[in-house]
C-alpha cells in the first residue's frame, strides 16, 4: 500500500514538472490520466464469448433456430429498462431547448450568449450563431414572452380540454445529427475531383477535398411518446386509463416507458450523449463513446448473466422459483396475467436481477435492439461483435427497417422470455409492450480487476 502511494506521488510529481522529450520517443505529453467509471444506472459487462441462439425449443416455422458462437468487447448497459420519469427527463428538455430558442429568435438577449466561451462575439446569420442561455428562468410573469410562448406551444381553441392549458405535444420535435461511417465504408460517397471517397482520413477532412457533409446525417423526429398504444394495440379491450394516464402520472414514473418507436429510442442516445459531453467539455474532460442501443448479440449476452446455454436469465429451465413464485412479468399461463403479480408492466426493478446485476432482461417490456432482422443472420454476420444494422440509404433495402426486439414482454408467454428468442417490429411502430435500455462501449481492452468489483465504481 506504502509502495502505491509513493508511486503515485513520484508520477505526480513528475508530471508537475515534466521537461521535455530529450530527443526520445514519448509520444505527445503532458495527456489527461483516464480512469472510465461506470456511466451513472448503467453496469459494466466485460468482455467475453458466448454460444448465441436458442436454448430451447422453437415455434413451429420460426426458421430461426441456429447457435453461433461469438466474441464481444467489454461494454456497459443500463441496469434497468429506462423508465417513464427518464424519458421525461429527455421531453422536457426538448420542450425548453424549443423556447428558449423561439425567445432568442425574437431577440430576447437573456436567452441567449451573444459571446462563444472565449468571449468572441458569435455571427448570428451562421446556423443561428447564438448558444441558448439555460441559467435564465423563463420569466411567465412576462405578458410579452407568455403571450408568444403559448400563442406557439400550447393546445389552442377546440383543441383544448376543459379549458386547460396544455402543452402541444406535436411540437416537440428533437434535431439530431450522426455520421454514416458504414456509408464511407462502402464508398458510397463522391467527390468533384478525386470520385469516390475511399478513407477516413477524407472523411475526418473539414477542407480536404471530400464533401464530408454528404456522411453528416440529420434527423428530425416527434420525441413524444404515443400514448394512444394502449388502445390500437388491443381489440376489443378497455385501456384507456392507461392511455390517459402512464407516462405522465407520478404513479408510473418508475415504470418502463413504452410507445416508443425505433427511431425515438435512437435520438433518446443521441440527446443522452449529448448532455453528457457537454457536461465534460465544460469540466475540461474528454468525451466518452455515444450511448447507443445494443446490439443484439450485446442484449443476449448481458441477459445470459454468465450463464452459458441457460433458456432464462436465471438460469432455468423453470420460469418459477423453488416457492413457485413466477421470476419475471409474462403470461404465465393464457390469459391469466396477474399470475406473476403485475397485471400490465411492473416497475423497472422488480424481481430479482441476474449475475450481471440487471434487472427484467426477460418480461416486463420487449427491448429494442439496434439489429436489423434477418432470419438467417447468423449464417453471415461476423463472429467478432456480430451486427446487421441501418444505414443511411436503408429506404433501398425495407428488411434493414425490421428491427430485432429482445426479452418478451407482460403479455407475451414463456417462450418469448427466454434469451435467444427472436423477434421483431418495425422501427417506425410503437407498441405498448416494447421499452428499451442503453449500452455504452468501453473504452479499452476491460477492466483489469476481480469479476465481483467490475459494478463497484
Amino acid at each position: 500500500m506504502k509502495k502505491s502511494l509513493y508511486s503515485l506521488f513520484l508520477l505526480v510529481a513528475l508530471a508537475g514538472c515534466y521537461p521535455g522529450p530529450r530527443g526520445e520517443l514519448v509520444g505527445v505529453q503532458p495527456r489527461e490520466d483516464w480512469i472510465q467509471v461506470n456511466p451513472y444506472g448503467m453496469n459494466y459487462i466485460h468482455y467475453g464469448s458466448f454460444t448465441m441462439g436458442p436454448s430451447d425449443q422453437d415455434v413451429p416455422y420460426a426458421l430461426n433456430t441456429k447457435a453461433k458462437t461469438v466474441t464481444l468487447p467489454a461494454f456497459y448497459i443500463d441496469i434497468h429498462e429506462i423508465s417513464n420519469n427518464e424519458y421525461r427527463q429527455f421531453v422536457e428538455y426538448v420542450r425548453d431547448s424549443l423556447m428558449r430558442d423561439q425567445l432568442a429568435q425574437n431577440d430576447n438577449e437573456y436567452y441567449f450568449y451573444a459571446e462563444d466561451e472565449y468571449g468572441r462575439e458569435l455571427d448570428r446569420f451562421i446556423d443561428k450563431g447564438y448558444v441558448l442561455n439555460w441559467e435564465e428562468e423563463i420569466d411567465w410573469e412576462d405578458e410579452d414572452i407568455f403571450d408568444l410562448l403559448y400563442d406557439e406551444f400550447y393546445l389552442q381553441g377546440n383543441d383544448r380540454f376543459y379549458n386547460r392549458r396544455q402543452l402541444d405535444s406535436r411540437k416537440l420535435v428533437y434535431r439530431y445529427w450522426w455520421i454514416d461511417f458504414e456509408g464511407a465504408a462502402r464508398k458510397d460517397g463522391k467527390d468533384e475531383e478525386y470520385g469516390e471517397v475511399n478513407s477516413l482520413n477524407q472523411l475526418h477532412s473539414v477542407r480536404g477535398h471530400s464533401d464530408r457533409s454528404q456522411f453528416v446525417i440529420e434527423e428530425t423526429i416527434p420525441i413524444y411518446p404515443d400514448t394512444l398504444v394502449w388502445v390500437h394495440d388491443f381489440t376489443y379491450s378497455f385501456n384507456e386509463p392507461l392511455t390517459s394516464q402512464y407516462f405522465w402520472h407520478p404513479a408510473y414514473d418508475d415504470y418502463p416507458v413504452v410507445g416508443i418507436t425505433w427511431g425515438q429510442a435512437t435520438a433518446f442516445n443521441a440527446w443522452r450523449t449529448q448532455i453528457l459531453n457537454e457536461w465534460k467539455q465544460h469540466n475540461g474532460e474528454s468525451f466518452v463513446q455515444r450511448f447507443r442501443l445494443p446490439s443484439e448479440a450485446e442484449w443476449e449476452f448481458a441477459a445470459r448473466g454468465g450463464l452459458e446455454l441457460s433458456p432464462f436469465p436465471w438460469g432455468g429451465p423453470y420460469v418459477r422459483n423453488i416457492e413457485g413464485c413466477p421470476l419475471a412479468n409474462f403470461k404465465p399461463m393464457r390469459g391469466d396475467y396477474v399470475e406473476d403479480a403485475g397485471c400490465y408492466t411492473v416497475p423497472i426493478e422488480s424481481y430479482s436481477a441476474n449475475d450481471y446485476g440487471l434487472f427484467q432482461m426477460a418480461g416486463n417490456v420487449s427491448e429494442w435492439t439496434n439489429t436489423a432482422y434477418d432470419e438467417s443472420v447468423y449464417d453471415f454476420t461476423h463472429d467478432m461483435s456480430p451486427e446487421y444494422q441501418y444505414h443511411a440509404k436503408a429506404d433501398d433495402a425495407p428488411s434493414l427497417k425490421r428491427k430485432v426486439v429482445r426479452g418478451g414482454s407482460w403479455k407475451d408467454i414463456g417462450y418469448y422470455i427466454q434469451t435467444g428468442t427472436r423477434s421483431y417490429e418495425y422501427q417506425d411502430t410503437a407498441k405498448s409492450y416494447i421499452g428499451f435500455r442503453c449500452v455504452m462501449s468501453y473504452l479499452g481492452r476491460g477492466k483489469n480487476v476481480d469479476p465481483e468489483d467490475f459494478n463497484a465504481n
